[in-house]
C-alpha cells in the first residue's frame, strides 16, 4: 500500500494548496528515449520564448508559492521551491540537462505550468507519506551527503512513518532516498499549486504527467488522484 496525507494543522494554514498525485508501478528508468529528448528541448524553447522579459517574481504559481514559504518562515529567495529553480535555470542558462526519463518528465511538466513536481522513489518509505510541519526530530540526507540532517521544526515535510523524510521545505529539495535511479521501478508523484487557478492548472498538469508515463513507461501501471484541503489523503492498492 502506498498512501499520501496532508495533516490536517498544514490544511488549517494553508487551505488553498491543490495537489495532483500520481502512482506509478512497473517503471524501468534510464536514459531518456530521442523522443523525450525532442520533446523535452521543444518544450524549453516554448517556455524561454514565454517567459522572455518576465519577472519570475510576478508569475503566479511561483508567487504563490513564495508567500507560502514566508508563511512557514523561509526566506524564498534563499530557498527557491523547485519550479522556480528551474526555470531560472532555464531563462538564465538557456537549459535544463537531461538527467532520466523520469526526472525529464518531471522537469517538462514542470517548466510548461510553472508548478513543482516531485517524482519520489517509493523503495525506502515506511508506510505512509505525511505532508506535515516538522518536529525537528526527522531525518534528512540530502543529495551526495554522508550523514543526514534534522529539518528545522515547523518547516514543511514529506515524511514516512519512521521519520524518514523525503522533501525539505515542502518543494525545496528531495532526499537521496526519495531521488529516482536505474532501479526505480515505483513512484509517488505530486504537482501542487496554491494560486488562484491551481484546481485547474494542476489537474492538467496531472493529466500531462499520466499522458507522459505512459507514453515514456508503456509496461507501468499509472494512476491518479486530485487532493485538496476538502480531498486530503489517498491510498493506493498494489
Amino acid at each position: 500500500m502506498t498512501a499520501l496525507a496532508y495533516d490536517a494543522t498544514l490544511l488549517e494554514r494553508f487551505p488553498t494548496i491543490h495537489a495532483g498525485v500520481v502512482h506509478a508501478i512497473g517503471l524501468a528508468n534510464g536514459p531518456a528515449p530521442p523522443e523525450l529528448l525532442d520533446h523535452y528541448q521543444a518544450e524549453q524553447a516554448v517556455v524561454r520564448q514565454r517567459l522572455d522579459g518576465v519577472a519570475l517574481a510576478e508569475v503566479p504559481s511561483l508567487a504563490a508559492w513564495r508567500r507560502a514559504f514566508s508563511a512557514f518562515g523561509v526566506k524564498p529567495t534563499q530557498y527557491r521551491n523547485a519550479a522556480e529553480a528551474l526555470l531560472r535555470r532555464l531563462t538564465k542558462h538557456g537549459d535544463i540537462p537531461s538527467i532520466n526519463t523520469l526526472v525529464d518528465i518531471a522537469n517538462l511538466v514542470s517548466i510548461r505550468y510553472a508548478m513543482p513536481v516531485a517524482f519520489f522513489d517509493q523503495a525506502a518509505v515506511t508506510g505512509a507519506t505525511t505532508v506535515r510541519f516538522a518536529t525537528g526530530d526527522e531525518s534528512f540526507t540530502d543529495l551526495g551527503a554522508e550523514a543526514p540532517v534534522n529539518p528545522e521544526p515547523g518547516e514543511v515535510v514529506f515524511v514516512d512513518e519512521a521519520g524518514l523524510v523525503s522533501a525539505r521545505r515542502w518543494c525545496w529539495r528531495q532526499s537521496a532516498q526519495s531521488a529516482t535511479n536505474a532501479d526505480t521501478s515505483e513512484v509517488l508523484v505530486t504537482v501542487e499549486g496554491h494560486h488562484e487557478t491551481a484546481r485547474e492548472d494542476v489537474r492538467a498538469a496531472t493529466r500531462d504527467l499520466v499522458d507522459l508515463l505512459r507514453r515514456y513507461q508503456p509496461m507501468s501501471s499509472v494512476r491518479a488522484v486530485h487532493l485538496s484541503a476538502e480531498s486530503t489523503s489517498v491510498e493506493f492498492s498494489p
